[in-house]
């Protein structure tokens, strides 16, 4: 199927839509919190409620920093970013014991468009172990010769539903929806960088592998 095109505005709207998804929960665990401080007396539940204040606003803070890299613009074109930087927001999204994650590489500044693409391919891992499990990622080479290793392990693991297709910018129903954009996006950026991205499964492990097309 041939590769679809998005209306800039279609593509700002199911990025934005993405984004809210992805905070509205922790937002409004927030708004919950603070109910409760509101209406109780007793000082275990306002314990309660400021813990989980506490948590949820650590939650949405991580996730719109991964969000500020992965999907915005983090600087003008050309620019560059600190793959360190990367590995602290990727970090972010990993607070809870559901899934384990390991970085492995240099900590170089790298084009930001590579560098975006990594973090989204991170989002397509955690997608691929569902039920939790581990994800390692290795980055090897530099600049413009760069690659990336993701495996994500755990029990049913998988490669995302449609993940190949989107990818490819080739829908299988020709419609990207708010569910698909992010993994639509991730091979619009791998494009733009001029990388390749491939995903394989072996047992419970899914590989995904990001390399300068030759």
């Amino acid at each position: 199927m041939a590769q679809i095109t998005l209306d800039s505005l279609d593509l700002a709207a199911l990025l934005c839509s993405r984004v809210c998804h992805d905070v509205i929960s922790p937002v409004g665990a927030i708004v919950n919190g603070l109910e409760v401080l509101e209406d109780e007396s007793d000082a275990t539940m306002r314990d309660f409620a400021l813990d989980l204040i506490r948590k949820s606003a650590k939650q949405a803070s991580a996730r719109l920093q991964f969000a500020r890299l992965a999907f915005g613009a983090a600087g003008s074109a050309g620019a560059v970013i600190d793959l360190g930087d990367a590995e602290q927001v990727a970090r972010g999204l990993f607070q809870d014991e559901k899934v384990t994650f390991s970085w492995s590489g240099p900590r170089e500044l790298m084009p930001k468009n590579k560098v975006k693409l990594l973090l989204n391919l991170i989002v397509t891992a955690i997608n691929a172990v569902p039920r939790g499990g581990s994800i390692a990622v290795t980055v090897t080479g530099n600049g413009e010769d760069c690659r990336f290793v993701l495996q994500a392990k755990g029990i049913n693991a998988r490669i995302p539903p449609h993940a190949q297709a989107l990818l490819a910018g080739s829908p299988e129903n020709g419609v990207v929806d708010a569910h698909g954009i992010q993994t639509f996006y991730a091979g619009l950026v791998a494009r733009a960088a001029e990388m390749s991205v491939s995903l394989t499964i072996a047992g419970d492990e899914v590989t995904i592998e990001a390399a300068p097309v030759i």
